[in-house]
């Protein structure tokens, strides 16, 4: 597998879009947190609420969009949700700067966000699986995940300076900016896309359950969904437990803090390049099984954080690991999943596993803030640890991998020109 062949013009226009748009959304990461504390003086449990609400209620939002987009041509869709991205987010320094800036305007806009965020990814998923060979997904999905990663790393210390020299909103200016350049590059894509297969009916919001059902009912997907459901709900659930323990009681600088997410990035990085020739030596099942277990070994031991250069350097190590073990396992399934579900179920497919993980991290976050209040910040990251090392039971113990691309060939519909 040569990771360093061109994917075509069209894929180049595709990933420039994506890495503008990532770029966009790292740089702005936390700003409305940031915005909330500095400009609103919200407290605790109004940051606590602007976290949930937006991600759980986008989710439920995203339900209906699932079956609409499914049935239409989704480069289209991919430009009008970044469109959405860009006009809700310019609101923001547009009431700042009349003065009108309030939480409930904070609230709606993080929910517009969400929402759009996970139609866009649903219609992307959808796109790349005819954009792309099948031979090549893994390619894709690798450089993808580099990108993001890379944004990851660079993206926060850029934002937390421009913030700090140039104004609280800043961040959300060039989100907003991002967007609009990446709906640019998908215009510049061109050439033909396949014409969606309309149903006799009208989708129906119910209609989403075509995902779920294609989900649960697939040997290999299911566990994968139950398994990285639990481990993102759980590793995000441990975040704001952490930053507590770092930064109010062991006294860590802001600065500090975001160094130890931010340098542990380059695992993502190292982890995405890795992926193809783990899967070209070792096979797709065995990297999942292997990367997904590893990745489960970390968290537990930010419950040992301590004060001083000692514990910034054990946080920053086990980011790392968690980080480099995710960067593998993120592509590798991301291919899996295009290749075992049929070209007219991708979308929704996509959308059930998003919209699911979303609202269960959003329920699980707020029930670790709450036993965080009550237990400390310490008993919260060991449980939310010893939680995770249960996680690769749920992954799949047999290789299902063998004719899935057939089989999702066979079950897809012939395109119908256009």
């Amino acid at each position: 597998m040569a990771r360093g062949r061109s994917l075509g013009r069209r894929f180049g226009w595709l990933w420039g879009a994506y890495a503008v748009s990532t770029a966009g959304t790292w740089l702005a990461f936390d700003a409305f947190a940031l915005i909330a504390v500095l400009v609103l003086d919200a407290g605790p449990a109004q940051v606590a609420l602007l976290a949930a609400v937006g991600p759980a209620v986008g989710a439920v939002v995203s339900v209906p969009l699932g079956p609409w987009v499914e049935v239409r041509r989704k480069r289209p869709v991919m430009i009008a949700t970044d469109l959405v991205r860009c006009a809700v987010l310019l609101s923001v320094p547009l009431a700042f700067a009349s003065g009108r800036l309030g939480f409930g305007q904070l609230l709606l806009v993080s929910v517009a966000v969400a929402a759009a965020d996970l139609t866009f990814n649903a219609a992307a998923g959808a796109y790349l699986k005819e954009l792309v060979p099948g031979r090549d997904l893994l390619v894709a999905n690798g450089r993808f995940e580099a990108t993001s990663w890379t944004a990851a790393m660079v993206g926060p210390p850029l934002g937390g300076a421009a913030v700090g020299l140039l104004g609280p909103v800043t961040t959300v200016v060039a989100d907003a900016v991002s967007h609009l350049l990446s709906a640019a590059g998908l215009r510049a894509i061109g050439g033909p896309e396949k014409r969606a297969v309309r149903p006799v009916a009208r989708p129906k919001a119910g209609d989403l359950a075509a995902g779920w059902r294609h989900i649960l009912a697939d040997p290999a997907l299911r566990p994968l969904f139950f398994n990285t459901v639990l481990f993102n709900a759980l590793v995000m659930a441990g975040t704001p437990p952490l930053l507590v323990l770092m930064v109010g009681e062991l006294h860590f600088a802001p600065w500090q803090y975001a160094l130890a997410f931010a340098l542990p990035c380059a695992g993502g990085l190292l982890g995405s390049r890795l992926a193809p020739r783990l899967v070209a030596r070792y096979g797709g099942h065995r990297v999942l099984r292997a990367a997904g277990t590893l990745r489960a070994c970390w968290p537990l031991a930010l419950a040992l954080t301590g004060p001083g250069t000692p514990g910034l350097v054990l946080v920053v190590l086990v980011e790392f690991g968690l980080i480099t073990c995710c960067g593998v396992f993120n592509p590798v399934l991301a291919t899996h999943r295009l290749e075992r579900t049929p070209a007219d179920r991708v979308t929704r497919t996509l959308s059930a596993w998003s919209a699911t993980g979303k609202a269960t991290t959003a329920a699980v976050t707020a029930l670790w803030g709450v036993l965080a209040g009550l237990t400390g910040p310490r008993t919260a990251l060991a449980l939310a640890g010893l939680l995770l090392l249960a996680t690769p039971l749920l992954l799949p113990r047999r290789d299902h991998t063998a004719g899935a691309g057939a089989r999702s060939a066979a079950r897809a519909p012939e395109p119908d020109g256009g």
